[in-house]
């Protein structure tokens, strides 16, 4: 495959995950982001790594999410060495919380799946025993799933490593707006920008949220929107929260650096990444339910960022039909950081062997077709 073949529009984990492994095949691309690398959900997220909880799981995100905690692990290791920068991976246990019986049932039926996933241990555990892991948990606690083997990472940090090091292997950079792309039959020549034009025979589309752009691009529907989520960073009196405190969609712990950091909301708001005070009360007010302590948190730091949903909640990853060498990875939702390296990884396969070593059928490109 020769030089400057492989264009991926999108700067975000799947982007740059892709380019990092076609790098390390040899195989240089050029990365078009619309903005800065990271800048979107990719460099706002939390980061956390739980590949046995969420949509889909178990079910067709399982394996993906598997494979994406592998690679993390892989990652933690390889990027700090060839690029010095350090992106915070660390295995943390998490504690989901029961409020009412509704809860802990939900919690209790994931349980046997849970416990036969090799790597993790899952179990029930009374509210004495849920407080001995962190005391600090509401009185309203019926119990607790602890899960351990979950990790979380710095996804600001991982993203900038995964830049440098592709860049060190001969991948480039560049900032610009993709508008569409330059066809000759079923095959892709170039990608056009709002100035300019890049020549290519192979091209990925990472754009994330913004992926419904590319249905007119591509003849094809992609379902994607924007699922917007803010997070809080905050200075919390006593102790680090140590391991991931969750109730429902909620989740708080202490970061590496030595903020708590409380989340999430979930708002079908557009394309608009402003952080409301609505979202802060709401956010605090779950934080306090699950922590009464942290009632006299401050807040030092607020963040919003938009999550690509697809309307099916499944991804979107592999190969455009009726078109060659043309790639879709999308629609990962509030698992982007998990799912980001088995991700990148599926395309940079693609476009290598022609396979990936992960199936990709229930996440075909061209399901929405009517």
């Amino acid at each position: 495959m020769a030089s400057g073949d492989v264009v991926i529009v999108g700067g975000g984990i799947a982007g740059m995950v892709t380019a990092y492994y076609l790098a390390k095949a040899g195989v240089p691309s050029v990365v078009i982001e619309r903005d800065a690398i990271g800048s979107h959900a990719s460099g706002f997220a939390y980061g956390g790594l739980s590949p046995v909880t969420g949509f889909g799981v178990p079910g067709p995100h399982a394996e993906v999410a598997q494979d994406g905690m592998r690679l993390h692990r892989e990652l933690a290791e390889s990027l700090v060495e060839e690029t010095g920068i350090g992106i915070d991976f660390r295995v943390r246990p998490s504690l989901a919380l029961a409020f009412t019986e509704a809860d802990a049932r939900r919690l209790q039926a994931a349980l046997p799946w849970q416990q036969r996933q090799g790597g993790y241990a899952a179990r029930w555990l009374d509210a004495s025993e849920a407080r001995r892991v962190e005391p600090r948990i509401s009185d309203e606690t019926l119990g607790a799933v602890l899960l351990e083997g979950t990790a979380d990472v710095e996804p600001y940090r991982q993203v900038l490593a995964l830049t440098r090091a592709a860049e060190n292997l001969g991948a480039t950079v560049r900032h610009g707006r993709v508008t569409g792309l330059r066809r000759e039959g079923g095959r892709v020549t170039g990608v056009i920008l709002e100035r300019g034009e890049v020549a290519c025979t192979t091209v990925v589309l990472a754009l994330g949220p913004w992926s419904k752009e590319t249905s007119a691009w591509i003849g094809v529907p992609i379902e994607v929107r924007p699922l917007k989520g803010q997070i809080l960073r905050l200075q919390a009196p006593g102790p680090p929260v140590a391991c991931s405190v969750g109730w429902g969609h909620n989740y708080a712990t202490t970061k590496s650096d030595d903020l708590l950091w409380a989340g999430t909301t979930e708002e079908e708001a557009g394309f608009d990444e402003e952080s409301t005070s609505e979202a802060r009360d709401e956010i605090g007010a779950a934080l306090v339910r699950m922590l009464p302590a942290m009632a006299d948190a401050q807040v030092v730091h607020q963040t919003a960022c938009l999550r690509p949903v697809t309307s099916d909640g499944l991804l979107v990853l592999g190969r455009v039909p009726g078109l060659e060498q043309v790639y879709v990875a999308t629609g990962a939702g509030r698992k982007g950081i998990l799912f980001g390296p088995a991700m990148g990884r599926a395309i940079a396969d693609l476009i290598l062997t022609g396979s990936a070593k992960i199936a990709l059928e229930a996440f075909a490109p061209g399901r929405f077709a009517r």
